[in-house]
């Protein structure tokens, strides 16, 4: 079942330091949503996304092995190499490079850093499943970002490089540069998250500026259009109810 955030507040910005922040000897993680020690009734997900976390791995043992179950994890390396490790080997995944992890049924796995001297920075998502059961599925692809406009690069519900166990959620990733104006995606649900740049969003009647690391959630399918004003990285996902 997806949880709604909201269905009445068609608009909101959410400001870069306004996360709760998780911080220890090896790690900075900085949360969108209610994450780990940091509850919050009134943040808990937003259509199916249920995490959003910019995380800091320092070099050495980073997560120790955990569960998940009837979840999808999506991550984006930003810097660094990140290690993933689960019953079936060691990965190493680098920048540009989106990894897919469907808990199923249940998982376990491990992530650090792949390198002993250098920290990984990724952005980490988690995204409710429509399937409770089945086998995990593990998927890395390289979504093609040089044009610089918006690519699809997860769905569960037409054809992407990494296909979800959600039909009702999909992801676009961009890099579009200074001066372009781009269309998002109509979704009853859309969260526009800046990683790097500057840009402003503009519906029909609102406008506003988000820099890096700041986040739009907009409900009700409203056409809304972004102009880039520093060249910017972006992570979008659209999202529907089933």
């Amino acid at each position: 079942m997806l949880r709604a955030y909201s269905e009445t507040v068609p608009w909101e910005v959410r400001r870069a330091g306004s996360r709760p922040v998780t911080s220890t000897d090896w790690l900075h993680s900085a949360h969108s949503f209610a994450f780990g020690a940091h509850y919050d009734p009134d943040n808990l997900a937003f259509g199916s996304l249920l995490a959003l976390n910019v995380d800091q791995v320092e070099p050495g043992d980073g997560y120790p092995r955990h569960r998940h179950a009837s979840v999808e994890i999506l991550t984006w390396v930003l810097s660094g190499v990140l290690e993933h490790v689960d019953a079936t080997g060691n990965r190493l995944v680098r920048p540009g490079t989106l990894q897919y992890l469907s808990a199923g049924s249940g998982v376990e796995h491990a992530e650090r850093s792949g390198s002993p001297v250098e920290p990984v920075r990724v952005v980490q998502m988690w995204l409710a499943a429509a399937e409770a059961d089945g086998p995990p599925r593990y998927r890395t692809a390289d979504p093609p970002l040089a044009d610089g406009g918006l690519v699809l690069a997860a769905s569960g519900r037409r054809p992407a490089p990494i296909g979800l166990r959600q039909p009702a959620a999909e992801l676009f990733l961009g890099r579009p540069a200074a001066g372009s104006t781009v269309p998002l995606p109509a979704a009853a649900y859309l969260h526009l998250f800046v990683l790097d740049g500057v840009v402003s969003v503009q519906a029909a009647d609102q406008r506003d500026r988000l820099a890096a690391e700041d986040a739009l959630r907009a409900t009700g399918g409203q056409p809304i259009v972004l102009t880039v004003e520093q060249d910017a990285e972006l992570l979008i996902w659209a999202m529907n109810t089933t």
